[in-house]
């Protein structure tokens, strides 16, 4: 079964060999499965009825990881289970694979030239960023500028389920907080393992700044670079995995709408675009039980799956709203997380605010649309790339919820759900007539208008 299209879509700067992160499962003899059970003794009593081993705890006390032969296949196993007590679900873990390309032709965006910016900029930011990044057209069209303001943008914490961030980028560093890294169950959260030695030397060896008479370099039919010369050269040579910096590159286009909110790298996919279902899972409920106010997820199941909703639904009871791309295949159909009633489901547009020919859509996955065509964004090394997918309209969606969750009074603030949160986000440009795009095109300053103006009561001190 094909499970979990990670939504990639991506004209950026990528590169090295790669190595994966660690499995739970290094044998191809034995299927990992996700447990739910009422407790940790049941869960071991299961585990002896049936053969399981333990591999980890997802959440405890009720969700594990174990693993079993593969010569009993997983429909057999279900029906032995059913009826008993010490087990509640049992589910595959899937492996979840990047195989989505965009057959886009490479073009690149109108960018301005070599200037960084500086002054207000540097403020808003923290350090000295590329005007092509601070000011480019996905900040106007939204209605950003209006809204976005130095030391003043972003309160809470955006947990990015994804391939990592690079914690030594000089934008994201000033505001990541601790996350975690599940392909290899070790705190942290950086990619940056996931390159060899070669590659990170050439990644990092520049120590002029980049674009000065920017190079867009094409190192395939699906990738632009927009780096100093000699590093493109060093790259030319380079294998290019599949993956590799979509972390970082969704953390800049939150980091882009949400300047001073924290940023909460959580690392459980693979450089090469795959990931265990239960590592996705057990993200999840990190961020949830760590201090997330938003969970950014740029990836998403063909199917229902019941322990991955199990897991959001603990999110947003907390009052985390969960943000996740609708997808680029081009269709009318449901993908997950992004069509759960209680996620934020994103779509793409355009630079005219035109759905994007790759976008998936429907009144029942698609809350909202943002841009999400020629976006600029942050790469490993300090370097800058040029993407496209509904990875990065979701990134800019998650930015705005936590600005729209700072324009109200902090008691206020505590009471909105996500539906609150998606009201205020389809108050929005129309984009389409027939409600394929959700609200329409996401509009900052009409949504902060919204919420401004919902009538809630602060709690009783």
């Amino acid at each position: 079964m094909r499970a979990l299209r990670k939504f990639v879509a991506v004209i950026a700067l990528a590169f090295g060999v790669f190595a994966l992160g660690a499995s739970a499962n290094k044998d191809k003899y034995v299927t990992n499965y996700i447990l739910q059970s009422p407790s940790l003794a049941q869960a071991q009593a299961a585990c002896q009825t049936y053969g399981f081993t333990i591999v980890s705890t997802i959440h405890a006390p009720d969700t594990y990881l174990v693993q079993l032969s593969s010569a009993v296949p997983s429909n057999v196993l279900q029906q032995w289970v059913k009826g008993d007590s010490n087990v509640t679900h049992l589910q595959v873990s899937n492996i979840i694979t990047d195989d989505d390309q965009l057959n886009i032709s490479t073009y690149i965006p109108t960018l301005p030239s070599t200037q960084y910016a500086t002054g207000t900029l540097s403020q808003l930011y923290g350090t000295t960023a590329w005007v092509g990044y601070a000011q480019q057209p996905a900040i106007f069209q939204t209605n950003g500028n209006s809204i976005i303001k130095p030391n003043a943008s972003g309160q809470g914490i955006i947990a990015i389920i994804d391939t990592g961030v690079d914690p030594t980028n000089s934008l994201l560093a000033p505001v990541l907080v601790p996350g975690y890294d599940f392909t290899r169950n070790v705190p942290g959260g950086s990619e940056l393992g996931d390159v060899d030695q070669s590659t990170a030397r050439i990644l990092f060896q520049s120590t002029a700044r980049i674009l000065f008479g920017y190079q867009a370099v094409p190192l395939n039919s699906s990738t632009v670079a927009i780096l100093d010369s000699g590093t493109a050269s060093a790259l030319q040579s380079q294998n290019i995995p599949n993956d590799f910096g979509h972390g970082t590159m969704v953390a800049g286009l939150v980091h882009l709408v949400a300047p001073t909110a924290q940023i909460m790298p959580l690392k459980a996919f693979n450089a090469d675009g795959t990931a265990q279902e239960s590592d996705v899972i057990e993200a999840i409920y990190y961020a949830a039980d760590h201090g997330a106010t938003v969970i950014n997820m740029s990836f998403g199941f063909p199917q229902i799956s019941e322990e991955m909703m199990k897991a959001i639904n603990y999110a947003t009871a907390k009052g985390i709203v969960c943000v996740a791309a609708a997808g680029n295949e081009g269709q009318d159909s449901l993908t997950y997380p992004a069509a759960f009633g209680n996620v934020i489901g994103v779509a793409s547009v355009g630079q005219q605010d035109q759905p994007s020919s790759f976008t998936n859509y429907g009144a029942d996955l698609v809350k909202v649309a943002a841009p999400g065509e020629g976006l600029v964004t942050t790469y490993p090394g300090n370097h800058y790339a040029v993407v496209w997918g509904t990875s990065f309209s979701a990134a800019l969606v998650s930015g705005a919820v936590d600005i729209l969750g700072q324009t109200v009074n902090k008691n206020i603030s505590s009471q909105l759900s996500e539906a609150d949160f998606a009201r205020a986000l389809e108050h929005a440009d129309t984009c389409v007539t027939d409600g394929s795009l959700g609200g329409g095109c996401l509009d900052l300053k009409t949504a902060t208008q919204f919420i401004k103006s919902m009538n809630m009561q602060a709690p009783a001190q």
